[in-house]
């Protein structure tokens, strides 16, 4: 068969993967064909529901958008996840925004316990950012599942882009095109901030958004971060490494030589130090198990994809081994499993942290 691309956006049309530029269903092909009017599902539901979705793009591809938003004249907001900020960070992203003022915004905050003070959270993800080079106009923290503060990143996007266009970016899984769909739905159905129209158009590399001074809101698609954990994981697995609820965490109290195993996804050693509890953050639904170090080995083998789930029994023989980290902590630090969650040690202490081959391990400074 000959190939078709998209009449909306130029992406060659296929019906296999979901998340990559030109899928459309087969049903949907053939209701096209007989219309001659071929879209991928990404125009298909812009064009009718003014909803976007996120694409994957390569990471060349990436680089010369990035380069794009660089020569511009543009406020560009930069979408981060509170729960992985360092499995969101865009590498390079200083050098390629150039002059143009940053405004980043911390998605998924109801993720975190309600104790934890917004103050608090944003001035560590200014931190963060200032470690990264990024020096952000103003850090905002937004929920775009529920719709948590939409309207005052509105306002704020308003004042400081200055009749300039706009760049939102971030890596895929951050939320990103969940947020960019409320902010449509804030400003259309607000008239006293920005107004849009229906897109008159997209292309692959990015979505304009119309608003009533002739300037753009540009949605961009994500770019593949391939060391976070979703990467790894079949479609029924990623409900453990997306939490949708606020997380509940749970203190451990361990000696020197004791292992903690996060399903089957990961492992937590404490090698040595004082007997300390240590705080773990992950998704309420995954299952944390205690056991002795010296047996750890054997444990993992013989219960990984039953007791120690996800991966279940189908997804083991594609699943990476898990790779040691040692770290020597001297004060309080989270050690994050990248796209998973994190365990704060209150040190001092000597541990290892064990996550699929390619998937990241980093310490920073404690958020909680």
């Amino acid at each position: 068969m000959e190939a078709l691309f998209c009449i909306g956006c130029g992406a060659q049309i296929q019906t296999q993967e979901k998340d990559q530029a030109g899928y459309t269903p087969q049903s949907a092909l053939e209701k096209g064909l007989e219309t001659n009017e071929v879209y991928c599902q990404r125009c298909f539901r812009l064009r009718h529901y003014n909803e976007i979705t996120d694409v994957h793009i390569s990471d060349d591809a990436f680089l010369k958008l990035l380069h794009e938003v660089g020569d511009s004249h543009a406020l560009v907001v930069n979408v981060v996840d509170i729960f992985d900020f360092n499995g969101s960070v865009i590498p390079g992203l200083p050098r390629f925004v150039s002059g143009n003022d940053v405004l980043l915004v911390g998605n998924k905050a109801d993720i975190l316990p309600k104790s934890v003070k917004a103050a608090k959270v944003k001035q560590w993800l200014k931190e963060r950012a200032h470690e990264e080079g990024l020096r952000p106009v103003d850090v905002l923290l937004t929920s775009a599942q529920n719709h948590y503060a939409i309207k005052e990143l509105i306002e704020r996007i308003e004042e400081l882009r200055k009749s300039r266009d706009v760049y939102v970016v971030g890596v895929t899984n951050v939320g990103k095109s969940t947020l960019i769909n409320a902010i449509i739905r804030e400003i259309t159905g607000n008239k006293d901030v920005i107004t849009t129209s229906r897109f008159p158009g997209t292309t692959l590399d990015k979505i304009e958004i119309p608003l009533d001074d002739g300037s753009y809101i540009f949605d961009t698609p994500g770019i593949i971060h391939r060391h976070q954990m979703a990467h790894y994981l079949s479609g029924k697995a990623l409900k453990y490494i997306s939490p949708k609820k606020e997380i509940k965490p749970k203190t451990y109290q361990l000696n020197p030589e004791q292992t903690l195993f996060l399903g089957g996804l990961g492992r937590f050693d404490f090698i040595s130090g004082e007997k300390q509890g240590f705080t773990a953050y992950f998704d309420n639904n995954l299952q944390l198990h205690r056991t002795k170090s010296r047996g750890a080995d054997a444990f993992y083998d013989k219960h990984v994809g039953g007791l120690l789930t996800p991966p279940d029994k189908k997804e083991l023989e594609d699943f990476p081994q898990l790779v040691k980290h040692e770290f020597t902590l001297k004060e309080k630090t989270d050690v994050v499993f990248s796209g998973l969650g994190w365990i704060r040690v209150k040190g001092p202490a000597r541990i290892a942290a064990w996550a699929p081959q390619g998937v990241a391990v980093v310490t920073r400074k404690a958020l909680i």
